[in-house]
């Protein structure tokens, strides 16, 4: 019997920071285990663009098939992601036929069946979405960003995205607004906030978090454009969210999808390491452009 091999000759090296061409499933194949700290993709979505490429995910004979494929690599991607690792994947739906596909959640349920937790559902609306011309149903300006984790326990770095506190802004739709503040008894919640002396006595500073409240579910961001690309790209603001989130120092960012790059040059800005996956070569030509430009800023 031949000696075993150590792990240095079973696993592969990794390289960070490159462009890989190829089959999505097949180049997560040659990954090797627990390597990634994060995902932040958005997979091409089904039958809305030919990527001209015979390697591309998105142009299945079937909605059956595309989603078959995704858990394909998911599955794959569940054991390139370590234990305390995350995935966020950001995706939209399809008519056909004027029929609504459900696409998201198709995929959403296939990547739970790969073996990810689903932690949250987001929705990503979009402030300058196209207008429609449609006259028998609301306008379509959301996706879906699903966030999952690998394991129970994983890295979330919930300080990191923090949003401003409404509650004594301009925006608060509290009753009586701003003037409860300082005020004994000023809360509006008597019920839920009946133990909190700091509530009561005026002090509302005292009840919220001096970093900002909580990252909600909805989240505004406009469209951004790549001119090399010719087709709106998610934005960098939306993809920071998501590293920022879930990404430990000196982690590891992969984009399986990642087409103009937007992934690989937002975690090269926020001072992480990427992997960058596409089918088409042309793309990483693209990408690297924007790249080389953001290690020039």
């Amino acid at each position: 019997m031949p000696p075993a091999k150590s792990p240095t000759e079973t696993t592969p090296a990794l390289t960070r920071n490159q462009f890989l061409t190829g089959d999505a499933v097949e180049v997560a194949k040659s990954l090797p285990d627990a390597c990634v700290d994060t995902i932040v993709t958005s997979p091409p979505y089904y039958k809305q663009r030919d990527y001209d490429s015979d390697l591309q995910i998105g142009q299945e004979k079937s909605p059956e098939a595309y989603v078959e494929r995704l858990k394909e690599l998911f599955t794959e991607l569940h054991r390139v992601v370590k234990p305390s690792g995350a995935a966020w994947v950001v995706i939209g739906d399809k008519y056909v036929k004027g029929e609504l596909m459900g696409m998201p959640w198709r995929v959403c349920f296939a990547i739970k069946e790969a073996g990810w937790i689903l932690r949250s559902d987001c929705i990503w609306h979009k402030p300058n979405a196209m207008p429609s011309a449609c006259k028998t149903r609301p306008t379509t300006d959301h996706e879906y960003i699903f966030f999952f984790s690998r394991s129970k326990d994983y890295f979330y770095d919930a300080d990191s995205i923090r949003e401003p506190h409404v509650t004594f802004s301009e925006g608060s739709k509290m009753k009586g607004g701003r003037k409860h503040f300082g005020k004994r008894n000023g809360t509006p919640e008597k019920g839920k906030n009946s133990g909190d002396s700091n509530l009561h006595d005026g002090r509302w500073d005292q009840a919220f978090h001096p970093k900002g409240r909580n990252k909600r579910t909805v989240w505004s961001i406009s469209l951004s454009k790549c001119r090399e690309a010719h087709f709106a790209v998610y934005p960098e603001s939306l993809v920071e969210t998501c590293i920022k989130a879930t990404c430990p120092e000196d982690g590891l960012v992969l984009d399986p999808f990642s087409g103009a790059g937007t992934t690989a040059c937002t975690a090269k800005k926020l001072g992480f390491d990427f992997l960058a996956i596409d089918c088409n070569e042309d793309y990483h030509k693209i990408a690297k452009k924007r790249l080389s430009e953001v290690e020039r800023s």
